[in-house]
């Protein structure tokens, strides 16, 4: 799955599969926007 030139927003991007897809979309090159309630542990 590649995503170059893509935007992915995540949501409770934070801890969790949240996070962990972040991190997956952004290793395949998308542009993440991650949102969380707890601001201190976000990515």
């Amino acid at each position: 799955m590649r995503l170059e030139n893509k935007v992915v927003i995540v949501t409770g991007a934070s801890a969790g599969m949240g996070r962990e897809m972040a991190l997956t979309f952004a290793r395949e090159g998308a542009k993440v926007l991650a949102v969380a309630r707890r601001e201190d542990i976000l990515l």
